[in-house]
């Protein structure tokens, strides 16, 4: 046993040396990776009516299937062969494509990419406030045509209608306090003085006589 375990273990040596041979025939990894003239590309996408900076953009290697998204300010970065073809696509843009030039120089390239809007004309809709033909039939046989909505506005802002509405208007603690405020601001007019008489101020008679000319301080 121990003569055949020897033997076994020269053959697995003579193997191992035969394979390392082959190997170092083969070129080295750095050799390999500058072979391929891999690049580094980056750059900024940006709009082409307001110049600014599309963020979240898709570019899409579609030779190598590969892709990135920009970030918040439009910058991505990402490595492409020579001739591969990327697309850029971002929402409320027209897609389009970029393809790397194949007689670069440098392992590294930068470029600015112009995407164009994408204007969609969606078809005109009606909106109508009766959701069937029942309840438009309806409103149309109950509908009052002398009755339209400055008619109904001027009804409800009458000054009746306001003083209805005040007559059932609860006073709380925010109007009493607003109330206050308005006297007291008031009172800081004439702080210190008498206080102001309409009946001796000229500017009051002179409108009170042009309102009664213009037919204002008549009944209604």
């Amino acid at each position: 046993m121990r003569s055949l375990f020897v033997v076994f273990l020269v053959l697995f040596s003579a193997d191992v040396q035969g394979q390392m041979g082959v190997l170092g025939d083969a070129p080295k990894v750095e050799d390999v990776y500058l072979d391929t003239n891999l690049i580094q590309l980056s750059g900024v996408v940006v709009s082409e009516e307001t110049l600014k900076e599309l963020p979240y953009t898709t570019v899409l290697n579609i030779t190598s299937h590969r892709g990135v998204i920009s970030d918040y300010y439009g910058y991505f970065t990402m490595v492409a062969f020579p001739g591969d073809t990327l697309l850029f696509s971002a929402y409320g843009h027209i897609t389009s494509n970029y393809v790397v030039p194949d007689s670069l120089g440098e392992n590294s390239y930068s470029i600015i990419h112009v995407m164009n809007l994408d204007t969609v004309d969606l078809p005109g809709v009606e909106v109508f406030p009766w959701p069937s033909r029942e309840d438009f039939a309806r409103a149309f046989i109950n509908m009052d045509p002398y009755d339209d909505a400055l008619r109904r506005a001027q009804r409800q802002l009458s000054g009746e209608s306001l003083a209805f509405a005040a007559a059932r208007l609860n006073v709380d603690a925010s109007l009493a306090y607003g109330s206050a405020q308005a006297q007291y601001q008031t009172a800081l007019y004439t702080n210190g003085q008498l206080p102001a008489n309409n009946l001796l101020n000229p500017y009051a008679w002179s409108k009170l006589i042009k309102d009664w000319k213009d037919g204002k301080l008549s009944k209604q």
